[in-house]
């Protein structure tokens, strides 16, 4: 675990109440929208994708508020059909998890969540999810950092 700044960007996005178990067929659904919205305004790209989660729950089937991000350099003005949203900086718990999705939440997730809460910081309801080397969902690589904000 390290605690880091996450740098304030904007990004085009979606937000869904969803549980753990849509998160896959929502995000197939929105991304490839997303993508050709930037190519269709000629948007620029600045990051890869992001997934922010508000009050995660532990359980794949409690709803929670749930935003898919695309980092991209501000335009002038905007006027397409996904939200234009600036994502803020916080300060996050963070962990790079390296293997397939179906060991993120036990060999990504569940490490981090028992180091915070062995230690003196306080989760602050928001969770991110940060794309760096996506490979598509049944590869057996993926590099995912988990982010956890910290309240202190």
């Amino acid at each position: 675990m390290i605690i880091v700044e996450t740098p304030d960007m904007w990004v085009l996005s979606a937000t869904r109440r969803i549980t753990i178990r849509d998160v896959a067929s929502v995000s197939a659904k929105l991304s490839p929208a997303i993508l050709a919205e930037v190519e269709e305004l000629g948007l620029t790209m600045s990051g890869p994708w992001i997934f922010t989660a508000y009050n995660l729950p532990r359980d794949g089937g409690t709803p929670f508020d749930w935003r898919i991000c695309l980092p991209i350099q501000r335009p002038a003005a905007y006027a397409g059909r996904f939200e234009l949203f600036h994502l803020e900086s916080i300060i996050v718990a963070s962990a790079m998890h390296r293997g397939s999705l179906r060991t993120l939440f036990s060999k990504g997730y569940g490490p981090l969540v028992r180091e915070i809460e062995q230690s003196r910081h306080i989760f602050s309801g928001e969770s991110r999810e940060v794309y760096h080397d996506w490979r598509g969902p049944g590869s057996p690589y993926q590099l995912i950092e988990i982010q956890f904000g910290l309240a202190r």
